[in-house]
């Protein structure tokens, strides 16, 4: 079975590809849900409130735009928190991945490239689309000022070092159909795993 990340800088269309690729039947493992589900259990929690502040943490729950508000411009405070969801993400992917019966699965997550991630998967999908659009469509999505639209586009690794780093690209322009060229990665993915 191949193991395929998914992935895409904010406003890209990585979500709605993931859903054409479910569509088909193809498993997608959600890795920024999965980071969500993982900041409610006790043990991530704890570590949280450790690291970050025991004020985070309201009954038994994260408060996660106080953490986001924390760590969203330090990298250094990023990349703790980093250290604490990644290990349980990759933790639970691979025992994902242990119970499917596919050719490939997809591992959909924003950053895949920024944590190093790559070498753990067998190929990289990145969608892309040009930057103006992107800020386009996640003001009107989020209904985010332009400045905080490109606040958090900072986080993310500029698209051409992104695209570097793919096997696949996706040209989410509103140029090209999105669907044909899916069909082709799909088509290309099923070929390699029967080689």
């Amino acid at each position: 079975m191949i193991t395929v990340g998914l992935t895409g800088n904010i406003g890209s269309g990585k979500s709605i590809v993931a859903t054409v690729f479910r569509t088909m039947g193809i498993p997608v493992f959600d890795a920024d849900a999965t980071s969500r589900q993982l900041t409610q259990q006790p043990e991530i929690l704890e570590q949280i409130a450790n690291k970050f502040g025991a004020h985070l943490i309201v009954g038994a729950r994260l408060d996660r735009k106080a953490l986001a508000a924390i760590v969203f411009n330090n990298k250094e405070k990023l990349a703790a928190l980093n250290q604490i969801i990644h290990p349980a993400v990759h933790a639970a992917f691979a025992k994902w991945v242990s119970q499917q019966v596919s050719q490939y699965v997809l591992y959909e997550a924003a950053i895949i490239a920024e944590t190093g991630r790559v070498g753990e998967l067998d190929k990289l999908i990145v969608v892309t689309a040009p930057k103006e659009l992107r800020l386009k469509r996640v003001m009107q999505r989020d209904g985010a000022s332009r400045e905080m639209v490109l606040q958090r586009m900072k986080n993310q690794w500029p698209e051409e070092k992104k695209i570097a780093a793919a096997d696949y690209l996706i040209y989410n322009d509103d140029t090209r159909l999105v669907i044909p060229q899916i069909l082709a990665i799909d088509a290309a993915l099923r070929e390699a795993a029967d080689a």
